[in-house]
């Protein structure tokens, strides 16, 4: 296989590897967990998984459904986990650059009053504390009833990423914070 595909490609294959199958399926399981590190779009995953089928990456079935559009089940082909597994071992082409609205405006921050750069910070803050939560509730989800799942350990991986990220981001708030009202006194 010497084809290369984007990342959103590659996301689907590895979700078909899940017990995801339909593309309602497969965007539930976008919301609940990729989209806290990577963004797929609604609008994507249709064209994405007629691609893959086209490529022969996936497989289609269509089943009718009484009163309902027909049920379009996708399930990858060896073909398909080949070209999973080849992105999965290929090194990492550069570090990932995060685009940061709070970053973006601390810098130019000189150009408001402080009390609106300490108010940047404090609700970026409790929007991180607010995502941490969230985290903590994923992590009881998957320790409570995903487990016996084979990628379990790796979801519990991926989560314990979020969680130190944004409690360090979170100190980082305090921290530049104090900073500031230093600088004002």
């Amino acid at each position: 296989m010497n084809k290369t595909y984007n990342h959103t490609t590659y996301a689907l294959l590895g979700i078909l590897t899940t017990d995801c199958r339909t593309g309602y399926e497969i965007k539930q399981l976008i919301d609940q967990s990729l989209n806290h590190f990577w963004k797929i779009s609604y609008g994507q995953i249709y064209p994405t998984l007629k691609k893959l089928v086209a490529d022969r990456l996936a497989t289609v079935t269509t089943t009718a459904q009484d009163g309902k559009p027909d049920r379009k089940e996708y399930t990858l082909t060896a073909e398909g986990k080949k070209a999973l597994q080849e992105w999965l071992e290929q090194p990492l082409q550069q570090i990932p650059v995060e685009r940061n609205e709070v970053i973006l405006k601390l810098f130019f921050s000189r150009h408001q009053r402080t009390e609106h750069t300490l108010a940047l910070l404090q609700d970026y803050k409790q929007k991180l504390l607010e995502r941490y939560e969230t985290y903590q509730s994923i992590e009881q989800m998957i320790k409570g009833s995903h487990l016996e799942s084979a990628d379990a350990n790796y979801w519990l991986y991926t989560l314990d990423y979020g969680k130190r990220m944004t409690k360090a981001t979170m100190e980082w708030c305090e921290v530049t914070k104090g900073q500031i009202n230093q600088e004002e006194d």
